[in-house]
């Protein structure tokens, strides 16, 4: 049982070392941004990500239909 836990913490603590190495080693490294608002494929395509196309979507309603109350 011990054994498994330390072989467990051993293959974790490597992991997030190998992972690191790009932001550690290169000067000014950083985690690189996957957001899709950042994504020039998905700008081309008119893809945002859910804030904003909720965002988008409001602006688009005029002033009546955004006090419009049920």
């Amino acid at each position: 049982m011990f054994e498994t836990a330390l072989f467990s913490l051993i293959i974790l603590i490597v992991s997030v070392a190998l992972m690191s190495v790009r932001i550690l080693l290169k000067k000014g490294g950083t985690f690189p941004n996957t957001h899709v608002g950042n994504s020039a494929a998905l700008k081309s395509k008119g893809i945002h990500c859910a804030a904003t196309q909720d965002w988008m979507a409001i602006r688009k309603k005029n002033i009546f239909e955004r006090i419009e109350i049920e």
